[in-house]
């Protein structure tokens, strides 16, 4: 059971924007950063 945590991470926080619209700012930036560690440790794996 693989499942990619990118698309998961980006549906719970595009249904947490349209629950919370004024943490939209937040919710982009925990994103981006946890894509980008998540990348950068990945590549670092291979």
């Amino acid at each position: 059971m693989n499942i990619a945590i990118e698309p998961l991470l980006a549906l719970v926080i595009g249904i947490l924007i349209l629950l919370v619209p004024r943490f939209l700012n937040y919710f982009v930036a925990v994103y981006l950063i946890v894509v980008g560690v998540l990348g950068l440790t990945h590549h670092s794996l291979t």
